[in-house]
């Protein structure tokens, strides 16, 4: 059966949190702060808001992919931007096309909204993700740098 993929809905925030134990899975990790209670309030936030977008990909009643995605800074130089946060499928169901129809809503989400541009980062070590972003069709690739405050 094939996934379905759809807005997220109030009232699924603990099912969403649970999705993030994939993103957790080597070669992740678990972020030094890492806090599911907030984690819950800011995914209710998220769903509520329309600056924001929380997909899920659902087949046969479980969840298979998650994707959070954010309107946030205009940039001076390119616009609005639309910065994809999150994107979690579950690993025994990778490359079935969940990630390509979670990124494929979220760019035209972004569109729809006034956004010239949709960005994310992965980390060095997801080999994997990044062959997955380059025949997806992203255009640039950088490095970012962070810092936990």
């Amino acid at each position: 059966m094939e996934a379905r993929v759809r807005p997220a809905k109030r009232g699924e925030e603990e099912a969403l949190v649970a999705m993030y134990e994939w993103l957790f899975e080597s070669p992740g990790r678990r972020p030094p702060r890492w806090d599911p209670d907030r984690a819950r309030e800011v995914l209710r936030e998220a769903v509520e808001s329309g600056a924001s977008l929380v997909l899920v990909a659902e087949d046969d009643g479980a969840f298979v992919g998650l994707l959070t995605a954010s309107l946030d800074i205009r940039s001076v130089r390119f616009g609005q931007r639309c910065w994809v946060e999150d994107l979690a499928v579950d690993p025994r169901r990778r490359s079935e096309g969940i990630g390509r129809r979670l990124l494929a809503d979220a760019r035209a989400w972004a569109s729809e909204n006034g956004a010239s541009h949709l960005e994310l980062d992965t980390g060095v070590a997801r080999t994997d993700a990044q062959r997955f972003y380059e025949r997806e069709g992203a255009t640039n690739k950088g490095i970012s740098y962070s810092w936990w405050l």
